[in-house]
């Protein structure tokens, strides 16, 4: 079992910045693929931005060259950088990680961390 736990939500202004964390706790061998996915009210969840293991990055393109996606490996925790924030940004924002083997994954979730973004 894995326990992930978010921090670093908040309310900022357009054009501001925020640093989302989520650290990983728990049995287990190690984690693969880590992510951040996020739902704003009336909208379906999407992804958000993910890293390997190994440290290769995908951006949804909403988001390319304003957040950045990096983790610790040593402490089981996954960043998100946002920067030139906009309100379309606002939504809750919620970290995965995946672990076990490709043909045998176990998928986890945060409890979610609210970002607003005020125009």
């Amino acid at each position: 079992q894995v326990q992930l736990v978010e921090s670093g939500g908040g309310l900022v202004q357009a054009g501001g910045s925020l640093r989302l964390s989520c650290a990983a706790s728990g049995s287990f061998f190690s984690i693969n693929n880590m992510g951040w996915y996020r739902q704003a009210p009336g909208k379906q969840r999407e992804l958000v931005a993910t890293i390997t293991s190994s440290g290769n990055t995908y951006y949804a393109d909403s988001v390319k060259g304003r957040f950045t996606i990096s983790r610790d490996n040593a402490k089981n925790t996954v960043y998100l950088q946002m920067n030139s924030l906009k309100p379309e940004d606002t939504a809750v924002y919620s970290c995965n990680a995946a672990t076990g083997p490709p043909w045998s994954r176990n998928y986890y979730w945060g409890q979610g961390t609210q970002v607003t973004v005020s125009s």
